[in-house]
């Protein structure tokens, strides 16, 4: 996975809450993780390694021991935590020199066997014999990591081994090279008469990356603002450089960047840490020698002056209007990201210029609606060595770069004459507050991935993880030098030489030069073959595709047994109790969670749509996106947002749809509305959630129109970028929705027919019939008869949370709502077929075959939901990446359905044929009850993955499945049989059975344009 670093600001909030994640607090006792982490004293030795320093941070309940190997150098972080979700990853500084994706194809080739386990992609066969809650291999600019997290302790020593051998004793094999990376081959491999084409998982995969506009961006940003060592080049790939990356680059590149001395180690939870430091050492490191691997990277030599640079982007046929598809953003250097006190204050600096409506750069630039949104990279970024700024407009006339640049200018002036009011840097605070307290199911891997950056540039880990001695720190500052936030705004941006301006401009003819250019380079490596090279392109195929097609004993790879899965659920219980706001016939049920949530109380409200007519809801996304956003009551939507951040971690809503889990063809469609705040906010939180239930400001002043035509910008933007990145979702949606009544509603809601509204909105001169829905909509949705609600706190908060919550239903509006309140059926649906090829200009595709299914109680439910993981995992990831190239693809089983989708694909009618062959498979019984057993891992895998305290009982509250159900789905899932699975595959997926629809995105296509069982729709 190629993970770049765009789209909107990197805010107080979002790091923190990135980084800061505690699953659960508890009191420490004898023998706890913690307890044990605390006797460890620097210079202890330890299985090879010397502790350098034990470092207790109360504020996150942990303890981290930081170590080094005695060898080779080796770093090891270990944090101790009492929770069972244990994290492990390692992680090597990779600083490629050249844009031909070497980091990124050697993550991709170590995956594909080791010494210890030598069979073909070890990594993803772990996929179905482990009970992980988290699983995968990632390249940044300067990194390559390979985490995972478990609860098994059993689980945790087999991954453990597995990542260590694939990354420390690879094969690193040519075929696997020529599979993930890149080759020539024929499009027929048995054909040597069919033409030659460049095929490569991770060529096709950068193809569709760098076919993302914004991806394309943020890129060039750091190719242009850091030039002159690993930053100026494409660590992923670029599509024609691939193509010049060796086999033996490859090797070597291993050899000088994964060696110990260049590895940072990482364990967190509750496992004791000498375990894993005797496999680490004992097995692999202590086998190796300390070297200087030399990949470091320097500070960026500064610039004398200012500087500008312009690249081109694949127009986008979804832009609302096509005249203003311009970016232009200013970019500036910052200070080394190791300057953990001085990257805390940038990033309090930047939400304080871009987060929220209320900042400087969202009301001079957004306000201004000259574009549609900040450009990508807005905000401050600590990914690489040295930190940057960016600020820009994405959505303009290209003539407005000018007034953009001077808008950016004035704007820094203003703030440094003026500087920033204290209850916003009070609100950022908060923020930090409650994020620490704000608990989420993978704490140790998103702590794990938030201090990678600064220790892989050699910064102390542990001082990373000390936050409130670096808020304690910047208080000081702050207190001593009331104008400490202006000197750093002069110091880094007024004053600040190392300044970038880039502009990007649509350009009709690149798809075509890219195509072009690709043709050229192909012919010209085919010109350069004799005969006997140009056989050995054919033969190798051949060798590539036998490899590919052999059963392989797999028996070196442990796994854990379903003897070892919990025959029983993790209930989640919850007390329904009836508001005493109303009369009982028309009470209110508030579902009541008990949790240990850290003096966090959640909130959430679930509204149905009962009442609204077909004309009003596709415009329930929108109304939902802007509700929170423009203001209410008392106050506009300036104050809104500052209030929300000064008591809340944000007020959301969105649409909900959900099938019910027991009624063939009904389901539940509403909003939701969710917030959580610190006990003591509470209060203050639902005080905000009674203006906009009460006075939502969605009349038509000139204001709020003012203020609507910027959101509406914003989301239409939002949604077109969507498309590339998300593709395969696009499909599964649009071609189950000719299938049941709620598929065809969530295409409305949330499909292609949405990012098509929203560009008709945006493109809108007059918007008065909008107002005019929207204010329908809240006054139909914001009823509190149309709502049931949720509360999750700790047992001491929730009589208080109640009290308060029942003042808070009293002072809502209460019209009664006639007609149905949750489950829907819509009779006059009528299920059909149809294939449908939507045309967006993508050099790959993004392909789906949707299949009716059946509803989650059904007895069938579970023997689809294996024969999905058993597709997935045994047919169609060889047939599609392995073979084919495309970067994913898999099948998924969901109420009422059963669809095929595969991800940046370079083949679209023919991944079709794949899938029809994948059915064949099954209904020949090509597989073994262990191949069930794993396909049962990977389900449990999945279900059984840690629900934090704020998330308990939602599963009900939500989608109506309770803990019954759920326990009767585990009993069905543990007795799905071979026989049954071959059973349900000929009763749903054979055609004639069932109806089934066909969408694939990507571009023109010659085939179905010249057949009329095709739909082709041009999105334009």
């Amino acid at each position: 996975m190629y993970r770049v670093v765009c789209q909107r600001a990197t805010t107080v909030r979002q790091q923190c809450q990135r980084l800061f994640y505690p699953q659960r607090r508890y009191q420490s006792s004898g023998n706890s993780s913690l307890d044990v982490a605390r006797e460890y004293k620097p210079n202890d030795k330890l299985h090879g390694f010397t502790v350098n320093k034990v470092v207790e941070v109360p504020e996150l309940c942990l303890v981290s021991v930081w170590l080094n190997h005695d060898k080779t150098g080796a770093e090891y972080l270990h944090v101790a935590r009492d929770d069972a979700n244990n994290s492990f990853h390692v992680s090597f500084r990779t600083t490629p020199m050249d844009s031909t994706g070497v980091p990124h194809i050697l993550e991709h080739t170590v995956l594909c066997g080791s010494e210890r386990f030598p069979v073909s992609d070890p990594f993803f066969k772990m996929l179905n014999r482990s009970m992980a809650t988290f699983m995968n291999a990632m390249t940044a600019y300067d990194w390559t990591m390979y985490p995972f997290s478990t609860q098994n302790p059993q689980d945790f020593k087999n991954l453990l081994n597995v990542y260590l051998d694939a990354v420390l004793q690879p094969k690193l094999r040519e075929l696997d090279f020529c599979q993930e990376g890149w080759r020539l081959e024929h499009t027929d491999p048995n054909d040597p008469s069919s033409p030659v084409i460049f095929k490569g998982v991770v060529f096709n995969e950068m193809k569709g990356a760098l076919a993302d506009s914004q991806s394309l961006y943020s890129i060039a940003v750091l190719n242009n603002l850091l030039p002159s060592h690993t930053y100026g080049v494409v660590s992923g790939g670029e599509p024609m450089a691939i193509l010049d990356l060796t086999w033996e680059n490859l090797k070597q590149f291993h050899r000088t960047h994964y060696h110990p001395s260049n590895a940072k180690f990482y364990s967190y939870g509750n496992f004791p840490l000498e375990n894993h430091l005797e496999i680490v050492n004992s097995q692999y490191l202590e086998k190796y020698e300390e070297i200087n691997p030399n990949t470091e990277v320097p500070l960026e030599p500064r610039w004398s002056e200012a500087k500008e640079a312009v690249i081109y982007c694949q127009p986008d046929p979804m832009a609302a209007d096509p005249s203003k598809q311009t970016t232009v953003s200013v970019n500036f250097l910052l200070s080394d990201i190791t300057d953990i006190n001085e990257a805390l204050t940038l990033t309090i600096l930047s939400s304080l210029l871009v987060d929220g409506e209320a900042a400087p750069f969202y009301q001079a630039l957004l306000g201004a609606n000259i574009g549609s949104d900040y450009s990508p990279m807005t905000g401050f970024q600590g990914y690489t060595r040295e930190g940057t700024f960016s600020i820009g407009l994405q959505g303009i006339h290209d003539n407005d770069v000018a007034k953009v640049k001077e808008i950016i200018d004035q704007t820094i002036d203003n703030v440094i004459r003026d500087g920033f009011e204290e209850d916003r840097i009070e609100a950022i605070l908060h923020k930090i507050e409650l994020s620490l307290k704000h608990q989420t199911s993978n704490f140790g891997l998103h702590l794990g991935l938030a201090l990678n950056s600064s220790w892989n540039h050699d910064a102390d880990p542990s001082t990373f993880l000390r936050v409130n001695d670096q808020v304690d720190e910047f208080k000081k500052r702050l207190k001593f030098n009331p104008c400490y936030l202006q000197q750093k705004l002069e110091q880094y941006l007024k004053s600040n030489r190392h300044r970038l301006t880039l502009i990007m401009r649509p350009n009709e003819e690149l798809s075509s030069q890219k195509q072009a250019e690709e043709e050229e380079k192909l012919q010209a490596r085919l010109r350069e073959l004799n005969d006997e090279q140009k056989s050995q392109i054919f033969q190798r195929g051949k060798e590539l595709l036998e490899k590919q097609m052999k059963q392989e004993d797999i028996s070196c790879l442990p796994t854990l047994k379903i003897s070892d899965i919990s025959p029983k659920i993790i209930a989640e219980p919850f007390e329904i109790i009836q508001s005493e706001c109303a009369p009982p016939a028309e009470s209110l049920p508030i579902y009541l969670c008990e949790q240990p949530t850290n003096g966090v109380t959640y909130f959430r409200g679930l509204a149905s749509m009962a009442s609204l007519s077909p004309e009003l809801k596709p415009y329930v996304p929108l109304f939902c996106y802007i509700i929170t956003k423009m203001g209410a009551g008392i106050y506009d939507y300036m104050e809104l947002s500052k209030q929300i951040d000064l008591c809340s971690g944000g007020l959301s809503a969105s649409v909900h749809l959900s099938e019910s889990p027991d009624q063939p063809g009904q389901f539940q469609d509403g909003i939701l509305l969710s917030s959580f705040a610190l006990e003591r906010n509470f209060e203050r939180m639902l005080q905000l959630w009674t203006e906009i239930f009460n006075r939502p400001n969605l009349h038509g002043s000139p204001k709020n129109m003012e203020r609507l035509t910027t959101l509406i910008r914003m989301s239409a933007s939002e949604l077109a970028a969507s498309l590339s990145g998300s593709g395969h979702a696009y499909a599964m949606t649009h071609s189950a929705s000719t299938l049941t009544a709620a598929s065809k509603l969530r295409e409305q809601f949330s499909g292609i027919s949405q990012v098509s509204l929203m560009k008709r909105v945006a493109e809108a001169e007059n918007q008065s019939k909008l107002i005019d829905h929207l204010e329908e909509l809240a006054h139909k949705l914001l009823q509190k008869s149309n709502f049931r609600f949720a509360l999750n706190t700790s047992g001491p908060a929730m009589r208080k949370s109640v009290r308060q919550f029942q003042d808070f239903l009293s002072s809502l509006p209460g019209e009664k709502i006639r007609g149905k309140r949750t489950k829907v059926e819509q009779t006059v649906f009528e299920p059909s077929s149809c294939k449908t090829h939507i045309e967006l200009p993508f050099p790959v595709n993004y392909v789906s075959e949707s299949f009716q299914g059946v509803h989650y109680t059904h007895e069938d439910y579970a023997r689809l939901s294996i024969l999905s993981r058993l597709l997935s995992a045994k047919f169609l990831h060889r047939e599609i990446r392995e073979k084919g190239g495309a970067y994913g693809s898999g099948a998924v089983c969901r109420s009422g359905l059963f669809s095929f989708f595969s991800y940046r694909d370079p083949n679209s009618l023919k991944t079709l044929d794949v899938f029809k062959q994948s059915v064949d498979w099954a209904l020949d019984g090509k597989f073994t009850d262990a191949d069930i057993d794993e396909a049962k891992l990977s389900m449990f895998q999945q279900i059984d993955k840690p629900v934090p305290p704020g998330s308990k009982g939602l599963t009900y509250f939500t989608q109506g499945v309770s803990d019954e159900m759920r326990q009767r789905n585990r009993d069905k899932l543990f007795a799905v049989s071979r026989e049954e699975v071959m059973d349900v595959t000929a009763r749903y997926l054979v055609p004639g059975h069932k109806l089934n629809s066909v969408t694939f995105l990507g571009p023109e296509n010659e085939v179905t344009k010249g057949d009329n069982s095709w739909r082709v729709l041009t999105e334009s």
